[in-house]
């Protein structure tokens, strides 16, 4: 096979939109203001260092937990740490794309093919192809929060940047 036929790795534009929704992903996180990190839009709800602190810490922890074929979530999983300030949610974000980006990196075709399975107490909850649960956790699961996010920002009176087009505080095909 001659180079310019040569098979891309499954996993190659996953990387890539990794990279891309990440840089989307690190816009939305710099307008979260430090002195409103506790703000939520009602009691239900996560406050705005919460879910933050979860999108920020989402692609690092899928990186550790999609390695093994295995994985059974700690008792503790689905709590949502309340961050001290801004840069710690910052910080969390680009370690923990960076542990993405090496994961991918790393993943061969085998591999991401195999099977991963969720199990809780010896029941299995989800099994897929490691593939797909790369698109479903890693990436829509950040996006979907990240959307959560975005309106957090609305209601907290913040820009919204531009995610997929214009927001209606930022349009990038306004002339300049």
């Amino acid at each position: 096979m001659t180079q310019a036929t040569a098979a891309v790795p499954s996993i190659s534009p996953m990387l890539e939109e990794l990279r891309q929704e990440g840089a989307t992903t690190r816009r939305v996180l710099d307008r979260v203001p430090a002195d409103k990190l506790n703000w939520k839009p009602c009691d239900k709800s996560l406050t705005a260092g919460q879910i933050a602190f979860h999108i920020a810490s989402l692609p690092g922890a899928f990186a550790r937990i999609l390695v093994p074929d295995t994985f059974e979530p700690p008792k503790d999983a689905f709590t949502f740490k309340q961050p001290a300030t801004k840069d710690e949610i910052l910080s969390a974000f680009d370690e923990g794309l960076k542990a993405a980006e090496q994961f991918l990196t790393n993943l061969s075709d085998e591999q991401s093919r195999g099977l991963w399975t969720t199990v809780s107490e010896g029941r299995t909850i989800m099994q897929m192809p490691r593939v797909k649960a790369v698109r479903v956790l890693m990436l829509n699961h950040s996006i979907h929060h990240r959307g959560q996010l975005s309106i957090y920002l609305r209601e907290m009176g913040v820009a919204v940047p531009a995610i997929y087009g214009p927001s209606g505080d930022e349009n990038p095909f306004a002339p300049k």
